[in-house]
């Protein structure tokens, strides 16, 4: 037997694909990894792309955690280079 009446709605499964908080959950963390990795453009160098995401941290610490991230030998990096930025 079906209810009806005002103010009375159909009880409805989750959509296919998941439901609202797991798709919200999923976008929030490719939002964390997509703002986690930086391109290199002309100019920059891990010393400025450090003092620029860093801003209260030692950037001297902060290029060496670039470069381990990274496993580069130093500080040298290619225009449109793909770097990982720690946490």
């Amino acid at each position: 037997m079906y209810a009806a009446g005002i103010g009375v709605k159909p009880w409805r499964a989750a959509r296919a694909g998941g439901s609202r908080p797991v798709r919200r959950l999923l976008a929030a963390v490719a939002a964390v990894f997509a703002l986690s990795l930086g391109l290199a453009e002309p100019g920059d160098t891990l010393w400025s792309i450090a003092s620029e995401r860093y801003p209260a941290d030692d950037v001297r610490v902060r290029v060496d955690d670039i470069e381990q991230a990274n496993g580069l030998q130093g500080p040298t990096i290619k225009v449109g280079q793909t770097l990982r930025l720690p946490a």
